[in-house]
């Protein structure tokens, strides 16, 4: 109690103390610049002896910050642990429960979901157990990155099934759920390919799998109704146990994309 009421009047009195001494150099400055006519400059030692706070009560504020600042860092990193499984540590809720107490070799990224189709059926991540999906994060009104995303996501898709024979699910999930609507969504992305399975749902259910899988999103350059998203636009690939196994960004294309992809599969095969 003691120390807390000493940081308390501390600040109190402290604060008060700076504005008054801001308020003589202030009041020091325009008397020198009522002399500036004149040629004179501002007297420093005037400004110096009107800065002199009370060292007394500043030593307690001192580390009072401190010790809020390293709280908050504190803070942030066991919430990021909370998120995070060691290397090496068995866990029983890894991706969607079909592959439980399996060996997680990373932090998880990724977990539950519930959103709907371009059909108006309820989708969650238990519908993907037992396939490898191919997952985009974006929204059907990009006008550069989303739609070349698209077409390298179906170009690669479309040689790993002729010329490898592998299947891959690809599933775009929207990032703008209030323009992206079923309708719109399954129009948009018939044009090209109609293998893409689309999904959106609630603002929420579509914060909620963003935080989950760890993609930024935020509404930038707004001017009424029209705006852009902001994000990433990077690809998942999960297994069939819906564990993230890659990640891909903008600077792949598709020859790239299927032949890291054909990697991971075959690696498991």
């Amino acid at each position: 109690m003691f120390v807390a009421r000493r940081l308390h009047l501390s600040c109190k009195y402290g604060a008060a103390n700076i504005l008054r001494g801001k308020r003589i150099q202030s009041f020091n400055y325009s008397k020198s610049t009522k002399r500036s006519s004149g040629k004179t400059d501002v007297n420093p030692q005037l400004l110096i002896g009107t800065q002199t706070y009370p060292r007394s009560r500043l030593r307690y504020a001192a580390p009072a910050l401190v010790l809020g600042f390293t709280g908050f860092i504190g803070f942030l990193h066991y919430n990021d642990e909370r998120r995070a499984v060691p290397k090496g540590i068995t866990s029983s809720n890894s991706g969607c429960g079909c592959g439980s107490n399996t060996t997680v070799k990373s932090p998880i990224i990724g977990g539950p979901f519930t959103l709907m189709s371009t059909q108006n059926k309820i989708v969650t991540e238990k519908e993907f157990c037992g396939q490898w999906v191919l997952l985009y994060f974006g929204y059907s009104f990009s006008p550069d990155v989303g739609p070349e995303q698209l077409k390298m996501m179906s170009t690669a898709v479309h040689q790993l099934e002729s010329n490898h024979d592998q299947k891959i699910l690809p599933v775009f999930v929207t990032l703008d759920p209030l323009r992206d609507t079923p309708f719109h969504l399954h129009a948009y992305l018939k044009e090209f390919d109609s293998r893409i399975l689309g999904l959106t749902g609630s603002a929420s259910a579509i914060r909620q799998m963003a935080q989950e899988y760890r993609v930024y999103f935020k509404k930038v350059q707004e001017d009424g109704d029209d705006y852009l998203v902001g994000t990433c636009h990077n690809m998942y690939l999960l297994n069939p146990k819906m564990e993230v196994v890659r990640c891909f960004g903008v600077e792949y294309n598709p020859a790239d994309l299927s032949r890291e992809v054909l990697k991971e599969v075959t690696s498991v095969s």
